[in-house]
């Protein structure tokens, strides 16, 4: 992507006021018993101070189109800065600080395209005159805008496994850039880390994940404070901020056996129920995944056709309890068909299937976030990191090193 050449720096000279000092001496005493005198009256006018030259003052960016992306700076020569102010032209302002020897002052966030700001900086000569200086310049706009889809949603109770996804319309090359911006804050100080990946989509997409799985009643905030970031070749600009805050609900793991075919609802330690099921055919496309995924959302009734998933014509019906567990169409649901081998073998086409009364009460049990750790000889592999929440199938250590700052 092209970049917009940096236009000349604007400087700005604050004039200071003269000031002047009056002196009156009155000379010769009146002599007593005499006649006064007229008294003799002296006016000096005060020098300027060599020191009190004009404030120049210095605002980058500058001009018509100036590249946005960039912190706003202002410097002061002769003189100081006493404070500064920069608003847009809808009144936000951009935070920042004079610096201790009051010489510059910088913007904490960066310039955003297609915005123009006016600067207002008040100053102080050296020899103690006060100024103020007004300045504005305007950014180019973006001819790309990046955006950003995540989860959880503001507001959500979730398992304790459901990791902070974002998912971005447009490639993001200055990843590193882009991390610098993303914070979280958590009631609890978490340890955890952001890791990069491939959505299944085939978008680039970034996690956050705690080291091991959240204590419940843990709460989350995000900030992605991105307006103004650039996400380099092909991305373009991102241009808002984005927000979420969501809760930890109860400690939940969903143990899924798929050699002895059962299913286990485990809660704060405690096996809560076991559900007798059946995973994926064995010996080919139809077997299950194995390792932890993570419950994706709860869909409850839909259409599962097999041709989405790659399997031709071997099925097309209403599903009733639906919960996704992978991008791929990995599912947990009700599946009264296969009755005769909850509990005895694995027939499904990839899915871990119960009765309608198991999964009605299933359903009514879990929440998305919870894990599904899913153990079984015959199976597909281990679920990816961008096939659904796969994050957890690696090690702390292999977490880490997908973070662009380490």
């Amino acid at each position: 992507m092209s970049r917009l050449s940096r236009p000349s720096r604007t400087r700005v000279l604050a004039h200071p006021r003269v000031r002047a000092a009056v002196v009156a001496a009155l000379l010769g005493p009146l002599a007593a018993c005499s006649s006064s005198g007229p008294s003799n009256t002296s006016v000096t006018k005060a020098k300027p101070s060599p020191d009190d030259r004009p404030v120049t003052v210095t605002v980058t960016p500058a001009g018509a189109k100036a590249p946005a992306g960039e912190p706003v700076r202002v410097t002061a020569t002769s003189g100081r800065l006493t404070s500064v102010t920069v608003t847009d032209a809808k009144g936000h302002r951009l935070a920042g600080e004079v610096a201790a020897d009051g010489r510059s002052w910088v913007s904490g966030r960066k310039a955003v395209p297609g915005t123009a700001y006016t600067v207002a900086a008040a100053t102080r000569s050296a020899g103690g005159t006060a100024g103020s200086t007004r300045a504005g310049f305007t950014t180019a706009p973006a001819d790309k805008v990046n955006k950003v889809d995540w989860r959880p949603g503001a507001g959500a109770t979730v398992g304790i496994a459901q990791p902070i996804s974002l998912v971005f319309d447009h490639p993001v090359k200055n990843r590193a850039e882009v991390e610098k911006q993303l914070r979280i804050t958590t009631s609890n100080d978490t340890e955890g880390s952001w890791g990069w990946m491939r959505d299944w989509s085939g978008r680039d997409r970034v996690d956050w994940r705690p080291r091991t799985y959240w204590k419940p009643g843990t709460e989350i905030t995000l900030k992605a404070e991105l307006n103004g970031t650039d996400s380099g070749a092909d991305g373009g600009w991102f241009v808002r901020d984005y927000t979420t805050a969501f809760t930890i609900g109860a400690g939940q793991v969903v143990e899924v056996d798929l050699d002895r075919h059962r299913l286990s609802l485990v809660r704060d330690g405690k096996t809560v129920r076991r559900i007798p099921v059946s995973g994926g055919t064995p010996g080919g496309d139809k077997r299950s995944w194995r390792g932890t995924a993570v419950l994706m959302a709860k869909e409850g009734t839909i259409n599962m056709n097999s041709e989405t998933v790659g399997l031709r014509d071997a099925y097309n019906k209403m599903v009733d309890h639906s919960m996704r567990l992978t991008w791929s169409g990995m599912y947990a649901h009700a599946a009264p068909w296969n009755a005769k081998y909850f509990g005895r073998s694995n027939q499904s086409s990839g899915c871990i299937g119960m009765s309608d009364a198991d999964a009605a009460w299933f359903y009514a049990q879990v929440r998305p976030g919870d894990p599904f750790e899913i153990t079984g000889k015959d199976t597909k592999g281990v679920v990816e990191p961008g096939n659904g929440f796969g994050a957890w199938n690696l090690s702390w250590a292999e977490w880490q090193q997908r973070s662009a700052l380490r």
